[in-house]
C-alpha cells in the first residue's frame, strides 16, 4: 500500500514521483522498461527550450518558461550536465519576416528574454547562417535529460520511494476507497493513481474506465548527426521560423551536450508506438490509428505536408536541402544517421492536435494524455501542478 502509484518513469512521471515524495507522500512508480527514460524522455534533442513558441495564458507558456529555469538550477545542483548557450530562430526570406516577428511579440507575452537581432549580429553567434533577421534566445540551452532521470530516481528512493522497473500494469480497478494495479509484478495498491505512460497513456486511461477524449497518435522525428569535420559551422542551436498551424518546430541544428552536432527531426506518421525505424510495424498500433477518425481528418488537412516530410525521410538530398536553408555551407555527404524519436501526439476525434498539456480525471486518478516539448523541459513544474492535483480535494 502507498500513497501514490505512477505509471510512467519518464521525465515527467519522475519528476511527479520526486515532487510528491518530496512532499512527504509515499510513491512508487511503474514501468515496463528495464531503465528510466527508455522512450520519449531518452530520445530527445536534450534542448531546454526557453518558452518562446507557445500561446500565451497556455500552460506550455506558464510550465516551459518557469521550467527554463528550474530545470536548469536542477541539473546544475546536481552534477548533470548543461549548458544554457542560446538559440538563434532565423528568417531565410524576407517572406518569413513577419511569422518571424510575431513570434518575437508571443515571446515577450510569455516572459522570454527575446531579442530580435540583424543578420550581421547573427553572424557574431553563427558565423555560418544565412538569414535577413533572427531572434536570439539567450535562455535556451542544453541538458543530458537522461542524467536528470537519474538524479530523480537517486531523489525518489532517497525521500522513500521507489521506482518499480520491468513492470507493466495490465490491470486498473479504481473505486471510491482506492485503486489496485495489476502488473506483471503483481498486485499494487493506492490511495491515488497518476497516469504518466507517455505513449501509452490513453490506453492506460481505457484500462481504468475512462473513455478519453484524445488518442494518442505516434510521430516519429528522425535524426541526423553532422561528420566531425562539418561540426565548425555549428556552434550552438539554430532553427527555422516555425509554421505556426503544426506542433513541430522544423528541422533544426543542435549541438548536443556530450559532443557533436545533430540535425533534424523531420515528422512522419510512426507505425508502431514504439517504431524507431520505418521498419517498426505494429498491428494493433497501425489500426489504433487508422481507427480513430482525427487522424483521417488531419490527414486531409496536412497531406501536402505529410507527403513533404516522408519524401525527407526517405531521402537525405531533401534532408540536406532543408538544412542548408539555414547553413549554405554544408557539403554533401556530411550526413550520418542517428537516433530517432517517437512523438506521443494527442488528437481530438474532429482532427485538431491536442496544442496543450493535457490530462483527465477519475476516481482516485490523474490521467496526463498530452505531454509532448516542452514536457522535458517543465516536467519539474508538471510534476509540482500535478501534485497539487492527487492533493486537492476530491
Amino acid at each position: 500500500m502507498t500513497d501514490v502509484l505512477i505509471a510512467g518513469a519518464g521525465i515527467v512521471g519522475l519528476a511527479t514521483a520526486y515532487e510528491l515524495s518530496r512532499r512527504g507522500h509515499s510513491v512508487t512508480a511503474l514501468d515496463k522498461e528495464p531503465e528510466v527514460a527508455a522512450h520519449q524522455t531518452g530520445h530527445n534533442s536534450g534542448v531546454i527550450h526557453s518558452g518562446l513558441y507557445y500561446a500565451p495564458g497556455s500552460l506550455k507558456a506558464t510550465l516551459g518558461v518557469r521550467g527554463a529555469e528550474s530545470m536548469r538550477d536542477f541539473a546544475q545542483e546536481h552534477g548533470v550536465a548543461v549548458d544554457i548557450c542560446g538559440k538563434l530562430v532565423v528568417a531565410t526570406t524576407q517572406a518569413q519576416v513577419p511569422a518571424l516577428l510575431r513570434l518575437l511579440d508571443r515571446g515577450r507575452a510569455n516572459g522570454v528574454p527575446v531579442r530580435l537581432i540583424s543578420p550581421e549580429e547573427a553572424r557574431e553567434f553563427e558565423p555560418h547562417v544565412a538569414c535577413v533577421a533572427a531572434l536570439r534566445v539567450d535562455t535556451t540551452g542544453i541538458v543530458d535529460f537522461r542524467g536528470v532521470c537519474a538524479a530523480l530516481a537517486r531523489l525518489i528512493g532517497q525521500n522513500g520511494g521507489q521506482v518499480r522497473l520491468g513492470t507493466e500494469i495490465v490491470g486498473i480497478d479504481g473505486r471510491f476507497d482506492g485503486v489496485t494495479v495489476t502488473t506483471t509484478a503483481g498486485e499494487f495498491t493506492a490511495a491515488q493513481f497518476v497516469n504518466c505512460a507517455g505513449l501509452h497513456s490513453d490506453r492506460l486511461a481505457r484500462l481504468a474506465g475512462l473513455d478519453p477524449a484524445v488518442r494518442i497518435i505516434p510521430f516519429r522525428g528522425e535524426y541526423f548527426e553532422l561528420a566531425a569535420a562539418q561540426e565548425y559551422l555549428v556552434t550552438g542551436l539554430i532553427y527555422p521560423v516555425p509554421d505556426p498551424t503544426l506542433p513541430f518546430l522544423g528541422v533544426h541544428l543542435t549541438r548536443m551536450i556530450a559532443g557533436g552536432v545533430h540535425a533534424g527531426p523531420n515528422a512522419v506518421l510512426a507505425l508502431a508506438r514504439e517504431g524507431y525505424t520505418w521498419g517498426a510495424v505494429d498491428r494493433h498500433d497501425v489500426s489504433d490509428s487508422l481507427a480513430w477518425p482525427g487522424l483521417w481528418r488531419l490527414g486531409r488537412r496536412y497531406w501536402r505536408t505529410g507527403i513533404s516530410e516522408v519524401a525527407r525521410s526517405v531521402s537525405d538530398k531533401r534532408f540536406l536541402a532543408s538544412l542548408r536553408e539555414l547553413v549554405p555551407e554544408l557539403p554533401d555527404g556530411c550526413l550520418r544517421p542517428s537516433h530517432a524519436g517517437v512523438r506521443a501526439q494527442a488528437l481530438h476525434r474532429d482532427g485538431r492536435l491536442v496544442d496543450d498539456f493535457y490530462y483527465e480525471r477519475g476516481i482516485r486518478q490523474v490521467h496526463v494524455l498530452n505531454a509532448p516539448s516542452p514536457a522535458a523541459t517543465a516536467s519539474l513544474e508538471i510534476g509540482r501542478r500535478i501534485a497539487d492535483e492527487v492533493e486537492a480535494p476530491w
